[in-house]
């Protein structure tokens, strides 16, 4: 959309990407708009990925995450179109005793459904994403997850750690219009439904991710974290229709982008941090690229 404030945007055939900050972009989207949006917010203060005040994911505390997180909830709740959804991707954060003398779980998909709910929005559904224990051991060293523990003093022993999709829907009010997102037994068999409706999802890949080879900058303080490309594809494919506006406020390297784009969706995205913003678009153009020669291939 033209006239946006921002730092910098890119255009294409299928999207629209803005690099600036999330809550000052979408305050000036218009209401009603968004038809589905998925993404995958800061871990609180889990990934640092820029030095900017704006940044959501640099706060003192879980405390200030939140609060800030609430001002874009509210947002958010505004620009989706009536009885639509939004699908987080989120997991719980662990805490360990050097930082708080204990040791545990914070509790960030909660607080995620928490704030969700006070901007307006209901929960809507908890998709459970199956992710292997033994690879978050090997990545983590967790001595939770550590066999050793286990023989040593099971008391400390816990188990691994799934991700989630925690999904929301604004409900239309008196006088709203409310587009259905429609399927046929051709495009969505049974078989499909009958293995994505379950509660836990089993046999989707965690490295299936675009390539973060140029994101690295020299001051990043934790790798990015981008949302695996099977679990968009399945989002959008479900909650969403064929021309459909999906928005990612929190793009990174422009994976919804390139997920939405390939499956006929128009896509907004919006990053604060540099070098992810000119990533994203490099992936986004090399996407509406590939489409338009197989287009004219036709």
């Amino acid at each position: 959309m033209a006239g946006i404030r921002c730092l910098d945007s890119r255009h294409g055939n299928n999207y629209s990407i803005y690099h600036g900050d999330c809550v000052e972009v979408l305050a000036q989207w218009p209401s009603n708009s968004i038809g589905f949006s998925v993404y995958s917010p800061p871990f609180s203060g889990l990934y640092i990925y820029s030095e900017s005040e704006r940044d959501m994911g640099n706060n003192a505390n879980d405390e200030d995450f939140y609060e800030n997180y609430k001002h874009f909830c509210r947002e958010l709740y505004r620009v989706m179109a009536p009885g639509r959804l939004v699908a987080v991707h989120c997991k719980e954060l662990v805490y360990y005793r050097t930082q708080r003398k204990t040791a545990g779980l914070r509790d960030l998909p909660g607080e995620l459904i928490r704030c969700h709910i006070e901007a307006g929005f209901d929960f809507h559904s908890r998709v459970t994403i199956w992710r292997c224990p033994v690879m978050e051991m090997t990545k983590t060293k967790a001595h939770g997850l550590l066999y050793k523990q286990l023989r040593a003093d099971s008391s400390f022993s816990r188990v691994g750690l799934p991700e989630y999709f925690c999904v929301f829907r604004k409900w239309e009010k008196e006088g709203d219009e409310h587009e259905e997102v429609m399927h046929t037994t051709d495009d969505f068999p049974l078989s499909q439904w009958q293995e994505w409706a379950s509660p836990v999802w089993m046999n989707t890949r965690v490295t299936d991710t675009l390539n973060a080879k140029l994101s690295k900058g020299t001051k990043d303080e934790r790798h990015i974290c981008p949302l695996a490309l099977d679990l968009i594809e399945r989002a959008i494919v479900l909650w969403s229709n064929p021309a459909d506006v999906v928005l990612s406020p929190f793009m990174g390297i422009g994976s919804e982008g390139v997920v939405a784009a390939k499956l006929g969706r128009k896509f907004v995205g919006i990053e604060l941090k540099d070098s992810y913003f000119k990533e994203s678009f490099e992936n986004l153009d090399a996407q509406d690229r590939q489409a338009s020669l197989l287009a004219a291939a036709e």
